[in-house]
């Protein structure tokens, strides 16, 4: 028969070290959890703003190549309105949690911008804005 004092496990103190270790691990890796939201919402925009620059990038050359058969005339005074962008693209983009605003001069409904450029910036309430590139099209 074997005696109690010839039991295996942890004592008291071993568990209590462990978890305290345990604690001040999840301490230190917090803030780093918590800061991720900004980083989240950066890219978010990113992938926006890519998803704009593809979508009219596609619809130019779908105008263009079918003579005007196809896509959309994207002729706007003002092409980074939601509104504007929301005509090239297949699904709406976000109401909430973003802005859309113009960087620098461009008005596509003048016929001598068919073709140019225009910078659109996609601002999240956090985090650092994207810009996206829409084309001027007849």
């Amino acid at each position: 028969m074997k005696s109690l004092r010839s039991a295996a496990g942890f004592t008291l103190i071993e568990l209590v070290v462990v978890i305290v270790i345990l604690g001040i691990l999840a301490a230190t890796a917090l803030p780093r959890f918590v800061d991720l939201t900004d980083e989240a919402s950066t890219a978010s925009a990113a992938g926006i703003a890519g998803g704009i620059s593809s979508a009219a990038s596609v619809n130019y050359a779908a105008r263009k190549a079918s003579g005007g058969t196809k896509g959309v005339a994207y002729n706007s005074a003002t092409p980074c309105t939601a509104a504007a962008l929301n005509t090239i693209m297949q699904t709406a983009l976000p109401t909430s949690g973003y802005t859309f605003a113009q960087v620098g001069a461009m008005d596509c409904s003048v016929a001598a911008n068919d073709g140019q450029a225009a910078t659109c910036s996609v601002t999240p309430t956090k985090g650092t804005a994207a810009n996206a590139t829409v084309i001027c099209v007849q």
